[in-house]
């Protein structure tokens, strides 16, 4: 589900002090695209949010979630938008979430 080598790459890169930054923005993104797609799913906007999304997940090692993003921006773009699985990708996003900051000792508030 996460690529924890990415991850480790990721906090290489940046530092271990800013790593926690980059999280905490990274979530605080991803949350806010996962809430508007939560609330108010708009089929117009999916490509563009699902593409947000694949983009910011495979930054940080979320895979699963960076795959199905991939699939939900597809079919977007291919005039499909209505048949993509948000229930999926966003289930997809709070499991990956979850692991990710219990196998790094964060929480939410922490990152």
């Amino acid at each position: 589900m996460i690529d924890w080598q990415r991850v480790d790459e990721l906090r290489d890169e940046v530092g271990a002090e800013d790593f926690l930054e980059v999280v905490d923005i990274f979530l605080e993104e991803v949350d806010e695209v996962a809430e508007r797609l939560r609330q108010a799913p708009d089929p117009a906007t999916y490509e563009a949010e699902l593409h947000f999304l694949k983009g910011s997940a495979l930054n940080l090692g979320f895979d699963a979630l960076g795959s199905l993003c991939a699939e939900g921006e597809r079919m977007s773009a291919e005039g499909d938008a209505a048949n993509v699985d948000l229930t999926c990708i966003l289930s997809a996003y709070e499991t990956s979430k979850t692991e990710f900051l219990t196998r790094l000792g964060l929480t939410r508030n922490a990152a």
